[in-house]
């Protein structure tokens, strides 16, 4: 019975990474409907996510852009031996963003980026086959970055800054399938922490070719979060010496929110903008998670993950001075190895289908409207290595449905 507390450890240990390879890509209404990109696109002040070196060639003094998503997904799991089925009910998740710049003269801009790139809420059903490793996950990281971009010359520009990250986590799952408490209970473990916070950086280059044509490249640095002082509750585990005793213990834990280099570019003519964005996100990093906790327990969990690429391609039209429309599409890879694929995040390779437009109000205000489609391929696929020996697989079929708006503003 001492596997017990390993085998319910184990999805902690993926929740709290913001991850299993799960990427919010969602920081811009006017970028996520051409397919997510603009690492060279000049068009508002969402290039201070995309690229901080672009903000010093914005056309107004001072430029705003802010808004937010509602994202609606849905996983569906089947075990194809025994027939046994279940889905998600997973609340709506409701990722932001807030850009700002404001240019002191023609070669120095400053700007802030506030957004949010980490975050899921998976919740589902009450003793479902794979309680044992999660019942519901509620988690979010916040980047908040101040911002400088320098004009080296009217062709080149470099720009960057330090980000400041912030995560939060609520997670529940049962111990293992059947341990239980003398009233027929569940042992369970619910994981909550909402003071994660540590520091990163990214530099950006853009570079005009011509009047036409520009090239761009971000750089955004790993961060690694150490979690020092959230805790952990166990709850209906029966009164013996083999098993965790009931009640709150600390714990701590190292958490690596991986590096990207973005490198793509842009090519515009009269009325049209075509954008391309390759991403390389260093997965690599994500090992294994060692978990140690107060009560003198802990857990090693192996992830293995490998490095993924996203390929991303966005067109934009400007119909006319009051409506502007845009379309994209992205291919993302997952990190996710065979064998180590757990239902706390169930992404596989995804492909994302977006499209947009922009009303301008007036002069200095326009309405961002944006729409994804993500359809993740179905797969069938296991988690192999819990401790207790166990193996959890089956095939899985997840997709989500992503609506945002929000506004632009320049003067």
């Amino acid at each position: 019975m001492k596997k017990i507390l390993f085998t319910s450890l184990f999805l902690f240990s993926c929740a709290i990474t913001f991850a299993g390879g799960y990427r919010v890509g969602l920081q811009g209404q006017r970028a996520l409907a051409m397919g997510h990109t603009g690492v060279a696109y000049v068009n508002s002040a969402e290039i201070a996510f995309f690229n901080p070196a672009g903000l010093v060639y914005l056309e107004n003094k001072i430029n705003v852009s802010a808004g937010g998503f509602g994202v609606f997904s849905d996983v569906a799991w089947q075990n194809t031996s025994t027939g046994q089925f279940s889905s998600t009910d997973s609340p709506a998740g409701t990722p932001f963003y807030l850009y700002g710049s404001y240019a002191l003269n023609e070669r120095l801009s400053l700007g802030l980026a506030i957004y949010t790139p980490y975050g899921s809420g998976v919740e589902w059903p009450t003793d479902w086959a794979g309680s044992h490793l999660v019942n519901n996950i509620d988690l979010a990281a916040i980047y908040i970055q101040p911002l400088v971009s320098f004009k080296i010359s009217d062709k080149f520009s470099v720009g960057g800054g330090p980000i400041f990250v912030t995560g939060s986590v609520n997670f529940n799952r049962n111990a293992d399938r059947t341990l239980t408490d003398l009233e027929g209970n569940r042992s369970n473990i619910t994981v909550d922490d909402s003071s994660v916070t540590n520091w990163g950086w990214s530099v950006g280059a853009m570079f005009n070719v011509s009047d036409n044509f520009t090239l761009g490249a971000n750089y955004r640095s790993e961060i690694i979060l150490e979690s020092t002082e959230g805790t952990a509750t166990f709850a209906n585990f029966p009164d013996s010496p083999l098993v965790p005793a009931n009640g709150d213990t600390s714990f701590t834990a190292s958490l690596p929110l991986p590096a990207e280099l973005t490198v793509g570019a842009t090519y515009e003519r009269e009325k049209w903008a075509f954008n391309v964005d390759y991403t390389r996100t260093y997965w690599d990093v994500y090992e294994d998670l060692d978990i140690v906790f107060g009560n003198g327990r802990e857990s090693i969990n192996p992830r293995n993950y490998k490095n993924s690429s996203l390929y991303k391609f966005g067109v934009a039209y400007e119909a006319s001075e009051k409506f502007s429309l845009r379309a994209g599409y992205y291919f993302d890879e997952s990190p996710v190895r065979s064998g180590y694929f757990a239902p706390e995040t169930p992404r596989n390779d995804g492909n994302g289908f977006t499209a947009g437009l922009s009303y301008q109000v007036s002069n200095s205000f326009a309405i961002d409207a944006s729409f994804l489609y993500l359809r993740f391929k179905e797969i069938d696929e296991s988690y192999d290595y819990v401790s207790d020996g166990s193996s959890f697989g089956g095939t899985y079929k997840s997709s989500a449905f992503v609506p945002g708006i929000g506004l632009t503003y320049k003067m």
